[in-house]
């Protein structure tokens, strides 16, 4: 019987994770995760994205005084187009999308109501008829998500019209150092 055979069974015989192959490394710690909300690669400036929301937000408030009501739903298709190359998250850019198409329409009917204007038999008119408590609140709550709704609608349009970005040609990573190269081919220095 060899000495192997008889340690089988025995108390710290095993040895599990302590022995090593020879040549291989053993393994880094893990790296701490470290949420993040934006994307490392996303190109173009924040203030530059901000005055973008800003200048939707302008258009869509403007366009709803002039009776345009469909605009929220452009602004989003733009937003959805920019974005595929902007790179911003979607969840971020959903809920900005959703707030410049909210705040759009909200400014001119705050206008309106402050101007002296009375749309109150309106709004509740427009809320009892879609089985909503029969209040000029409840009525500009429906119109205000119905702008969030559109440019969120727009915006997943245009994500979905953009085409994304193609991948690099395998060759080409493999020249440049990116990939190991597949069987049979050999780098070039």
């Amino acid at each position: 019987m060899t000495s192997e055979f008889k340690r089988l069974g025995k108390r710290g015989s095993y040895r599990l994770g302590q022995l090593r192959t020879q040549g291989v490394r053993a393994a880094a710690a893990p790296v701490p995760f470290r949420p993040s909300f934006a994307r490392s690669y996303r190109r173009g400036p924040a203030s530059g994205w901000l005055l973008a929301l800003v200048g939707g937000t302008v258009l869509i408030g403007a366009t709803t005084m002039a009776g345009w009501w469909f605009v929220p739903f452009a602004a989003g298709l733009a937003a959805g187009l920019v974005n595929r190359m902007a790179g911003w998250p979607t969840r971020t850019a959903v809920a900005a999308v959703a707030a410049m198409a909210v705040v759009g329409w909200g400014i001119p009917l705050l206008w309106q109501a402050l101007d002296g204007r009375t749309f109150g038999a309106a709004a509740r008119h427009i809320a009892a008829a879609n089985g909503l408590p029969r209040h000029a609140s409840a009525g500009v709550a429906l119109a205000l998500l119905v702008a969030a709704v559109q440019a969120i609608a727009g915006y997943w349009l245009g994500r979905a019209a953009t085409p994304r970005p193609a991948p690099a040609p395998l060759l080409v990573l493999c020249l440049s150092g990116g990939v190991p190269a597949p069987p049979g081919r050999h780098r070039t220095p």
